[in-house]
């Protein structure tokens, strides 16, 4: 008997570290990010930029940043060299211009900067290691901070994030003021998007394989990145923070996938995962980070989901009309239309951002906020049923003292 029980008590104390090792490198790493606050700066600028890394996929993480950085180097060291020197630039140009540094130690202003500098490289029609691109990619990173800072002066009164919105406005006024002919920084050469519904196209011609394959490249595509081993390392990095994150970056892909098909799209958009990475994004920012997750809002992650991609098949066409890339304006539009609702479901909340974290730090603040909620409440209905008990406590004392007084003068 005391053989067979000694293994349980000596696997307690690992399986209780391994416990402790996962909380510790999961969610936001907050005992890491305190721990960075008393080392020198050129670690904590590191941090930071690992964390704007991530700060993509609404991840702040600076571990998951080193998996997608891995992911980006995979696919094309070119462009995860543009990407790093955007946030790096984007970060320490908010840092120059005084932003909020919570926000910044958070990578709130190092995301907006990874974008331009990778989609700046996807879309030069010089190549890789065109080295005269760094000068429009760090001049159009420093201006990140700039339209951020503007942009929240505005979303801000109704207390709404700025999304990829300034990575959306600066590298299409890129493009536009260059083009395809440019004599130094050309771009590619954006048709106008209206393709033809192919009978030949058929259902029975569908690759399944590469329609599963579509999915984790739906979301490596987010970092514009089409292979499948990038988009399952930030697969993997998303696990790694949040479980429910990597959840609706799954089915958001898919949700964007499926209504690919279901909008007759060229097949190999969607195996390409251009249809699932906007619906990603919406998926994951609706399903538990701007609003407490619960079933109903699963629902509601799962429509944003579907609607952004038929967003996504509506402003393709109209910005190729202009030889201008889609980027994420199809995420930012639809999903701020969803973050604008009002419900009088309590299950549907929107939290404010000021406390917004990770999905399952969002969950505990809800129930802690809920029970500081019910006890502020009992102790109301009993400070209120202490009150007439008082005034009767008080009136006795009052009542006998006269008939005391009385007594006496008798």
């Amino acid at each position: 008997m005391n053989n067979i029980n000694q293994p349980s008590h000596e696997g307690a104390p690992a399986q209780s570290f391994l416990l402790r090792a996962v909380l510790l490198l999961s969610g936001d790493m907050s005992l890491c990010q305190e721990w960075m606050k008393r080392q020198a700066a050129v670690i904590q600028l590191l941090d930071w930029i690992l964390r704007g890394v991530t700060q993509v996929m609404f991840v702040n993480n600076p571990l998951s940043g080193l998996l997608i950085t891995a992911g980006l180097f995979l696919q094309n060291p070119w462009w995860a060299l543009n990407g790093l020197l955007g946030t790096f630039v984007s970060t320490v140009s908010a840092i120059l211009l005084r932003q909020n540094r919570e926000a910044i130690s958070a990578g709130l202003y190092g995301y907006n900067g990874t974008l331009v500098g990778i989609l700046m490289a996807v879309f030069s029609a010089n190549g890789s290691w065109y080295w005269w691109l760094l000068l429009p990619n760090v001049f159009m990173s420093m201006l990140c901070p700039v339209v951020s800072s503007a942009l929240s002066s505005v979303a801000n009164r109704w207390d709404l994030p700025v999304f990829t919105l300034p990575f959306n406005i600066l590298v299409c006024i890129h493009i536009a003021a260059t083009g395809a002919n440019h004599p130094y920084f050309p771009e590619v050469n954006i048709q106008p998007n209206n393709h033809p519904h192919l009978l030949n196209e058929s259902v029975d011609i569908l690759s399944i394989s590469q329609l599963f394959l579509s999915v984790p490249v739906g979301v490596g595509q987010v970092y514009g990145c089409d292979s499948p081993w990038t988009g399952g390392l930030i697969l993997l990095a998303l696990l790694l923070s949040s479980p429910t994150i990597c959840f609706h970056a799954m089915v958001g892909s898919a949700a964007g996938m499926l209504s690919g098909l279901a909008l007759a799209a060229p097949h190999k958009d969607i195996y390409s995962g251009l249809w699932g990475y906007n619906s990603a994004l919406s998926c994951i920012a609706v399903g538990g980070v701007f609003y407490v997750l619960t079933w109903q809002t699963h629902l509601l992650a799962l429509t944003c989901a579907l609607f952004c991609a038929y967003m996504t098949s509506a402003i393709s066409k109209l910005m190729s009309v202009l030889a201008l890339p889609a980027c994420t304006w199809p995420f930012c539009l639809s999903t701020l239309i969803f973050l604008l609702i009002s419900s009088e479901t309590p299950a549907i909340c929107r939290l404010p951002l000021s406390v917004v974290s990770y999905p399952e730090e969002n969950r505990r603040y809800q129930r802690q906020l809920k029970a500081s909620e019910k006890a502020q409440q009992s102790q109301l209905s009993s400070s209120q049923e202490e009150a007439p008990l008082k005034e009767k406590e008080c009136q006795i004392p009052s009542w006998s003292g006269s008939r005391t007084a009385v007594n006496l003068y008798e």
